[in-house]
């Protein structure tokens, strides 16, 4: 890729080595008292003390009070750092770059995704043609003015009338649908308690598919345990109480239960699952398209839970499905729709060497995206599986893989690496030639900073790659100020990403760095399965070695060193910290899993059995217990300066989670001998698992990287910069 960057004229402080600086040492914060209860729990026989469950009661008024007197010490902690307001103004001037997203076709038009740069959520709009005039479908900005209320879910018709969008509070998980006429821009239809779906229009454009659960009771809609997901079916103008009920388990009722329509309309998949990974498959042939029956039998494709399977699509009667059943690289495979019996199964592309990370029937042939070393290789093949094109990447990064209709020539792809914001290309396979489809201009130079992949060894010998970001001139004297970030969990494979805040890290002679641990899915479900249940030590032992890796080669030292992570991240940097508090002189868990013996009791924590395994089986409860970030706290210790961030709409990862390890943290480092480093809490109000409006978002990380320049040693220089 040769987009035409804009050049900037950076100050001359960008070019000039950094001078090794001291963390900066100060007083700790004097903490808001935290009430310890009487309460514990026997887990066969071992009397677990939980004196904070009191804060697993989020929406009670102590809890906002709790929350209330955090925030009081944290926010003008944060707003008092040296250098903060430097980072977000050139994070916000980073951030303020036009850019678009990869455009689908529905309904006769091109539909795409579009920030000016600097809005707080992406417009959607669509065009007859990829060079015609355009068009507002929704604008989330106009519906939520202050961004506290996510866009989360898109879906025109099929018939070009109307689109389907739901709407989430804060951002959570919980989604409500509304149904807008496109012509007129009133909306109608409304569809609530809608979670973990979309909506799935039958090809009339009369109805949708969709999942939800029973309302919750009032005031537990953030961290109820969730039961009977069920598949449902909402025709326009009915009530929703009029819905048509397609699929549930009651015999299972904490499964997960989806379903989508395939491009043509004549085929509805129907998933069961029983958390994170591994699932069921059914099909229901509804006849003719354009008069569907929602009602048609469903029958089963392959059941019992015990892989992976994802359809790609029907194609002259035959179903084609990405697998990793006995193919731990995944593989593709075809049958009879109608006779779908595994024994039947014919393999198109086998599993290879490398880990087929997705998959599309696209433009007649079917499009596969597999990662070599963590970075994007993508390749067309025929449908009998003959490979006919390797499309040519712009890079060492990461593709979207092909995107496109299987009736339709045009193919897109997206693509980024840490040093090229994500770009969308026209892929021409008669020529096996890309464009850029509006490509970005970027406010920095990247020329100035470069990206290696390199391999550390972990403690079992297991060969681990990690990306390393820096500046050119980067003098490895051991004297850097870095960030290490991973994520190791659920057969997510954390590819090489673009984010403007990283930059800024990077231009003050920060060095960041990506880790690719185990427990991920960058070497297929071999790589996942090493990280799972008991083996969740291999995956700290390989961010631990990570971290030493970068202080052996002198990237850094172990004060000048921060990590950082969230979600099964947060829980990450949880475990490093309290095993290895000497290892890091800074640690941000974001929305962590921090109390591995009770995160199945709330929302929808029970999914994660299938990676963890719960403290209600013996065996679990003794691996959990000995890495439990909230259980391994010990008294007398000092551990790393540490952010804790979370948001009060979180009903993905509670944020009790983050609310106990706080307090039981800031107890402990209160008392350590000589130790003057901050425990903080920082909790978005409206925000939650992963979404902040853009402005919010950017004032959140401006937050943290200061904080960890802070406690890493940089001194933050005002960073100027002049178009040309």
């Amino acid at each position: 890729m040769s987009p035409a960057y804009a050049r900037y004229a950076l100050a001359a402080a960008l070019t000039a080595p950094l001078a090794p600086v001291a963390a900066q040492q100060s007083p700790p914060p004097r903490y808001p008292p935290t009430r310890m209860v009487d309460s514990a729990t026997d887990y066969h026989g071992t009397k677990i003390a939980d004196p904070y469950r009191w804060l697993e009661a989020s929406n009670s008024p102590d809890v906002a009070a709790w929350i209330k007197a955090q925030n009081a010490v944290t926010l003008p902690y944060l707003a008092a750092l040296p250098g903060r307001d430097v980072l977000r103004k050139r994070i916000t001037a980073l951030y303020d770059y036009a850019r678009t997203g990869v455009p689908f076709w529905e309904a006769g038009r091109w539909f795409y995704t579009r920030n000016s740069g600097l809005q707080r959520q992406d417009v959607w709009y669509s065009r007859p043609t990829l060079e015609g005039a355009e068009q507002v479908v929704i604008d989330p900005n106009q519906l939520s003015p202050d961004g506290s209320v996510a866009l989360s879910s898109f879906a025109p018709s099929p018939d070009g009338k109307s689109v389907a969008y739901g709407l989430s509070e804060g951002g959570a998980d919980w989604t409500t649908f509304y149904v807008r006429d496109i012509s007129t821009g009133n909306t109608a239809d409304t569809v609530r308690w809608a979670r973990f779906t979309g909506a799935s229009w039958t090809r009339d454009g009369k109805g949708f598919f969709y999942s939800r659960y029973p309302q919750p009771p009032a005031g537990q809609e953030l961290e109820a345990k969730l039961a009977h997901h069920t598949l449902y079916y909402h025709r326009l103008g009915t009530a929703q109480s009029q819905d048509v009920k397609i699929y549930a388990r009651p015999d299972n009722p904490t499964w997960f239960v989806f379903g989508g329509v395939d491009e043509t309309g004549k085929y509805l998949f129907v998933f069961t699952s029983r958390g994170t990974d591994r699932n069921e498959l059914y099909l229901a042939d509804l006849g003719d398209p354009g008069r569907p029956n929602v009602r048609a039998p469903i029958r089963p494709v392959v059941t019992g839970h015990d892989a992976n399977y994802w359809p790609l699509g029907v194609v002259q009667g035959r179903l084609y499905l990405q697998t990793d059943k006995h193919a731990p690289n995944r593989k593709i495979v075809s049958a009879p729709a109608m006779a779908p019996d595994p024994a039947k199964w014919a393999t198109v592309i086998p599993a290879g060497d490398t880990p087929i990370e997705g998959a599309s029937l696209v433009a007649g042939k079917v499009g596969v995206h597999s990662l070599q070393d963590v970075a994007s290789a993508v390749k067309l093949y025929s449908l009998e599986g003959k490979l006919e094109r390797e499309v040519p990447m712009p890079g060492l990064g990461s593709a979207s893989g092909l995107v496109g209709r299987f009736d339709r020539p045009e193919l897109f792809f997206s693509y980024t690496s840490p040093l090229r914001p994500k770009t969308v290309f026209a892929y021409d396979a008669k020529t096996n030639r890309s464009r850029p489809f509006e490509p970005p201009k970027l406010t920095f130079d990247p020329a100035r900073f470069k990206t290696e992949r390199v391999f550390y060894t972990s403690k079992d010998g297991t060969r681990v790659p990690l990306f390393v970001t820096h500046r050119r001139d980067l003098v490895k004297n051991g004297e850097n100020p870095a960030m290490l970030y991973a994520y190791g969990g659920f057969s997510a494979s954390i590819t090489p990403f673009f984010s403007p805040a990283v930059i800024s890290w990077v231009e003050q002679g920060g060095v960041y760095a990506v880790a690719n641990i185990r427990g991920g899915g960058e070497y297929g479900e071999k790589w996942h399965e090493a990280g799972m249940f008991q083996r969740k030590q291999t995956v700290f032992d390989d961010f631990i070695a990570a971290a030493e890796y970068l202080i052996r080669e002198k990237y850094t030292a172990s004060s000048r060193l921060a990590i950082n992570g969230g979600s099964n991240g947060g829980l990450l940097v949880g475990a490093l910290m309290t095993q290895r508090p000497d290892l890091v002189g800074a640690a941000v868990p974001e929305v962590g899993v921090m109390d591995m013996l009770r995160y199945h009791e709330f929302t929808g924590g029970t999914a994660w059995a299938v990676e963890y395994g719960k403290a209600d089986d013996p065996k679990a409860f003794q691996y959990l217990r000995a890495y439990s970030p909230l259980h391994s706290i010990k008294s007398g210790v000092c551990y790393p300066a540490t952010l804790v961030t979370t948001a009060d709409h979180d009903d993905r990862v509670v944020p009790s989670h983050s609310y106990k390890f706080t307090a039981a943290l800031q107890a402990v480092q209160a008392k350590a001998p000589r130790c003057s480093r901050p425990v903080l809490i920082r909790v978005e109000a409206r925000g939650s698992h992963g979404y902040r409006p853009l402005d919010r978002e950017i004032a959140e990380q401006a937050d943290i990287w200061a904080f960890v320049a802070q406690h890493t040693g940089m001194t933050l220089r005002p960073m100027s910069a002049a178009v040309p």
